[in-house]
């Protein structure tokens, strides 16, 4: 790849080679080089700018939980040479939590979650970024409700009155990743269905999605079949019945040995106005970041059917815009 180091052969290898260098073999100092100094860094839990910021996150939570993994399942990419690339990285990250740090106290439990990175990649530089983390599926794995974690949050970071406030579009900045992605019908497929979930249409889950689907949530919640991912979009939804779903990166892949696949992008920002996955109403302002992969298989009504979804949004975040409104 013009640019990249040459031990690197394409773009998933680089996105999965420097995520090991950098986590598991305590490479912090490469963020140096593989992280642009002035990179925005875009997580539900707010925005952080430089690489400097990045390095301390990093170190606190590998001291937190030091025997840290993170396990590549997919890299879904768009982009070129010249324009840059984009990559959806899928991580499924484990961890013990050995060591004093946002969690609190050791509590010596194990967690398993899943992490999705968007980053946009130059010239063997990493100089704009999207991250969801299951911070919910980490809490309710070390013995907390994601609710009670965010409440957990605004005490130790002072009250509401000087807690950070989760990321927002209004607080965002325009780093140097410009695309949108690719036209591919994969990702296509997967931008409609999801607008088709976000319009109340709730049908389109039987009629696209594989009998067989496994699909993966936020707060390490999963389930088979339709069940599952009907009732979880459906809970969502309705917590936010009037907020607006804006689809922001779409890209399609159909590579050898793999599924075709696909990686979208979204958002909800409006009220809480609803029950739903969150509690009663409190007329809260809240902006939910996602990220949905996909893979596609050939059982379905039009010959192809969704048979894994994995979709990321922080529950946590959620909660904590939630409960700071209730302070307000």
């Amino acid at each position: 790849m013009k640019g990249f180091d040459p031990k690197f052969a394409d773009l998933p290898d680089y996105i999965v080679k420097i995520t090991r260098e950098i986590w598991e073999d305590r490479g912090l100092a490469t963020l140096n080089r593989y992280y642009g100094p002035e990179i925005p860094m875009r997580f539900p839990s707010g925005l952080v700018t430089g690489n400097a910021g990045v390095i301390d996150g990093t170190m606190a939570t590998l001291a937190e939980f030091p025997d840290r993994e993170l396990l590549a399942e997919d890299v879904i990419w768009s982009g070129n040479e010249d324009d840059g690339f984009l990559s959806s990285h899928r991580i499924l990250t484990t961890g013990t939590h050995s060591g004093h740090g946002a969690f609190g106290p050791p509590t010596g439990r194990r967690f398993e979650v899943r992490t999705i990175a968007d980053c946009a990649a130059r010239n063997n530089v990493i100089d704009d970024e999207w991250l969801i983390r299951d911070v919910g599926g980490i809490a309710r794995q070390l013995g907390f409700d994601p609710s009670d974690f965010a409440q957990m949050q605004i005490a130790n970071e002072g009250g509401p009155d000087s807690a950070t406030g989760p990321f927002h579009p209004r607080d965002d900045v325009q780093g140097p990743y410009t695309g949108r992605g690719n036209d591919d019908p994969w990702g296509v497929r997967l931008a409609d269905i999801l607008t088709r979930i976000m319009q109340k249409d709730f049908a389109v889950i039987p009629a696209l999605y594989d009998r067989a689907v496994r699909t993966e949530h936020p707060s390490a919640t999963g389930g088979w079949s339709h069940g599952f991912a009907e009732t979880s979009w459906m809970r969502l939804r309705s917590s936010f019945p009037t907020a607006e779903f804006e689809i922001h990166h779409v890209i399609g892949r159909d590579d050898p040995m793999m599924s075709p696949r696909a990686a979208v992008r979204w958002s909800l920002t409006g009220t809480h106005s609803g029950h739903g996955r969150f509690g009663p109403p409190t007329g809260a302002e809240v902006h939910v970041m996602g990220i949905t992969h996909a893979e596609f298989g050939p059982f379905g009504t039009d010959g192809a059917g969704l048979r894994r979804e994995f979709s990321l949004w922080d529950d946590v975040a959620i909660w904590k815009q939630i409960h700071l409104h209730g302070a307000g």
